[in-house]
């Protein structure tokens, strides 16, 4: 795989935004991702799952996934992750009873549904509505993904966490799950938002980080251009080398306002690769 190769987007970033929302399944323009993405040499995509009309999402059908399989393989393009924002729409940590039930069912057929389409990483969203509020959320969310393990170990797969605690409190809580099945997910943006330090959040987990998703945001406040918020990407991708990191770099970037979705995100993977290659995380191609 080349450096470029790496380097991914979230699904929908190729396609007009749904209903003004920055992220969202592209219900209308999904399939027509694939050649675009190929045409302008982007070789990944984390797929974007949202709660709203779960079952209706093309990998939760069988019809869907072969569908999945067949763009892949003929626009030669990688699903290795996944972001469940359904999981935190719908966050069974905070649910009881029955409802709670269909909610750990939903995560046992999205997970089923990315083992038959090879995609390795669920990235689960510990922030916004998902965030954990309390010991007894966090102790149910351990105890049902414990229990899980059996099945991610056999399917290939791995979960991953964002969330918005400081970095001793992360460390603390991916210490209680299994380093081969459970992992982080860093977000440059979502770290910077938070007045979160690189060096003290590397030095804390770093070890335990598989994937990165890649954006910029204000202290306290939303997402803008890359270099436009509080990001230190010197600092993120420093601290990335010294852990010799070889995983992907997926672009959660600011969406376009002029509809040059394609033009942009390929700016954006340029500036990427050009500080990877800056600190020692690539090779030249």
């Amino acid at each position: 795989m080349s450096d470029s190769e790496r380097i991914g987007y979230m699904q929908g970033r190729l396609s007009p935004l749904v209903d003004g929302r920055i992220q969202s399944f592209p219900w209308e323009c999904w399939q027509d991702e694939f050649p675009v993405a190929e045409k302008h040499g982007l070789r990944l995509m984390e797929w974007t799952l949202d709660q709203d009309r779960l079952y209706e999402n093309p990998l939760l059908t069988s019809e869907g996934r072969t569908t999945i399989t067949s763009l892949c393989g003929s626009h030669r393009i990688g699903i290795p992750s996944l972001t469940g924002d359904c999981f935190m729409q719908a966050p069974f940590w905070k649910a009881d009873g029955e409802q709670a039930a269909a909610l750990k069912n939903d995560f046992a057929a999205i997970a089923t549904a990315c083992s038959a389409v090879g995609i390795e990483m669920i990235v689960v969203p510990l922030v916004d509505n998902g965030r954990l509020d309390n010991r007894r959320q966090e102790d149910a969310l351990v105890e049902f993904l414990q229990g899980q393990a059996p099945f991610l170990a056999s399917h290939g797969l791995r979960v991953i966490f964002e969330s918005d605690f400081p970095p001793a409190e992360l460390a603390r809580f991916i210490d209680r799950l299994a380093p081969d099945l459970f992992g982080i997910n860093y977000d440059i943006g979502n770290s910077a938002a938070l007045g979160f330090h690189p060096d003290e959040e590397f030095a804390a987990y770093g070890s335990r980080i598989v994937n990165v998703h890649v954006k910029d945001r204000v202290l306290g406040g939303t997402t803008v251009p890359l270099g436009q918020g509080a990001a230190d990407f010197d600092a993120v991708f420093g601290a990335l080398a010294r852990m010799d990191y070889r995983g992907n770099f997926i672009l959660q970037t600011a969406r376009a306002t002029d509809g040059r979705h394609a033009e942009v995100l390929c700016a954006y993977r340029d500036r990427v690769l050009a500080w990877m290659r800056q600190f020692g995380l690539a090779s030249q191609e």
